[in-house]
């Protein structure tokens, strides 16, 4: 676990860093420039997120079992995760009314994403991994919404035809991540 421990304290840790140091963030991005500020992120992250990868792999060969969630909450965090994408992809594909509503769907989205494999997985591992996501993606949101507001945020309004791509793109995202890669990348096969 302590693999997978140190993974998400990185990885979280330097996605975090707007949320409780964002002055200092923004004096490091003043003294080293944008372009070396977003290498030592992304640098950063990258790490974080083998170590997790690792670490979570790690963690299913020895399981600690910390209860055993009921058949019904796999088919509810497939039904979940439906939104989770689309949210995602509203978070990225321009003209919808959903990224104007929200403002930051993609940290919805995660949290989401968290609480689905939180009721569906009771391993020691799962609750690390997911409950870290779910805390940052809910500090993140909160932090994001609050900046929002102080800069009298106003995102561009979306229409009917936005919404209906990023709805398309996030179904047929969530159909090949949910029917073919979540099998291939995790191992576990969400609709058997």
């Amino acid at each position: 676990m302590t693999i997978l421990i140190l993974g998400l304290l990185i990885f979280c840790g330097v996605h975090s860093v707007r949320i409780v140091a964002d002055d200092w963030r923004s004096s490091q991005i003043a003294r080293l420039g944008e372009n070396r500020w977003k290498g030592a992120y992304s640098l950063l992250s990258a790490i974080g997120l083998g170590l997790i990868v690792w670490g979570y792999g790690l963690s299913r060969t020895e399981p600690v079992v910390l209860w055993v969630p009921p058949l019904w909450t796999r088919h509810l965090a497939a039904v979940l995760t439906v939104p989770a994408f689309v949210l995602l992809v509203a978070a990225y594909v321009p003209g919808s009314r959903i990224k104007a509503a929200i403002g930051h769907p993609m940290m919805l989205g995660v949290t989401v994403w968290a609480i689905a494999h939180l009721l569906s997985n009771g391993r020691l591992g799962d609750a690390l991994l997911f409950g870290a996501f779910l805390v940052w993606s809910v500090l993140a949101f909160c932090a994001a919404r609050r900046r929002d507001r102080a800069a009298c945020t106003v995102y561009r309004a979306g229409n009917l035809a936005g919404d209906a791509k990023v709805v398309v793109i996030g179904l047929l995202a969530w159909g090949l991540f949910a029917g073919m890669l979540h099998a291939w990348l995790i191992g576990v096969k969400p609709f058997s």
